[in-house]
């Protein structure tokens, strides 16, 4: 008989398994719903389905009423341009400091502490500070998301460089590469892969952070939106909007998790390092 630890689900057994938590989330809601709608059918908390439909409708489908305006495509293009400067900025600068700190010591000494100590401030507290420095607009929207995540991408990409086995940096160093090339042809490469990886765990925060930030100081969103129509109770809005948030950041997820496989196959084959992600 076969150890628990060795049972591997099949392809069907895989998606089943992966459907039954939401599966399970569904039907408690609809049973808690009908529960209060039935002490109170005025009640805003738990909305029947067909009012969070009629909802989705009218922001998507129907122009407001105030602007003409399509809210939920305005409030997600909005939120995802955001989100996207935000996200490629840190990857971008992460990936340099990252790669700096761990092909090179002389700067890992004096920038290591520094960015361990960054990463330990939390983000929210520096908000208002931001928002002084950079005003109300995007600036400091982009700029919180930076801040936030980029000195983990920093030192998750430290960490992998510094893992990297010291005999491909011995032999590449004995047929005469400098220490550029090696970091560009050697190091770099194996980088690239788990910068992927550091940004996909990321996505999480960086939504947290833009999510913030919109609901504080925003004119549009899906922050914004969320807590304008928190002051009515408005659940039937609310709802959809988490759930269309938590979409985008799955589908990003996806892609960012297929786009690595085709681009590192090596990486992802058996064996390899993030066969299991």
């Amino acid at each position: 008989m076969a150890r628990l630890i060795n049972r591997q689900p099949d392809r069907l057994g895989r998606w089943l398994l992966a459907l039954l938590p939401f599966v399970i989330l569904l039907l408690l809601y609809l049973i808690n719903s009908e529960a209060r709608l039935a002490l109170n059918p005025n009640d805003k908390m738990l909305p029947s389905f067909p009012v969070i439909l009629d909802s989705i409708a009218r922001m998507a489908f129907e122009p407001s009423r105030r602007s003409g305006e399509y809210l939920l495509w305005v409030d997600t293009l909005s939120s995802l341009k955001l989100l996207l400067m935000g996200v490629g900025n840190s990857a971008l600068l992460g990936l340099l400091v990252g790669l700096l700190n761990g092909g090179i010591p002389l700067f890992r000494t004096p920038v290591s502490p520094l960015v361990t100590a960054l990463s330990l401030i939390p983000p929210m507290a520096i908000l208002p500070i931001l928002f002084i420095s950079f005003g109300l607009g995007d600036l400091a929207k982009v700029m919180l998301i930076v801040i936030g995540i980029t000195p983990m991408l920093i030192r998750d990409l430290q960490l992998k460089t510094l893992s990297l086995p010291a005999e491909q940096l011995v032999k590449a160093q004995t047929l005469g590469g400098s220490s550029w090339q090696i970091m560009l042809r050697v190091m770099l490469p194996q980088v690239l892969p788990r910068l992927i990886e550091a940004v996909r765990l990321t996505l999480g925060s960086a939504w947290l952070f833009l999510i913030a930030a919109e609901a504080i100081a925003a004119t549009a969103g899906l922050g914004y939106r969320i807590f304008l129509v928190r002051r009515y109770l408005d659940m039937a809005v609310i709802l959809p909007y988490v759930a269309w948030i938590t979409l985008l950041a799955f589908s990003m997820d996806w892609l960012l998790k297929q786009a690595a496989r085709r681009a590192f196959p090596w990486y992802y084959g058996r064996g390899g390092e993030g066969a299991a992600t």
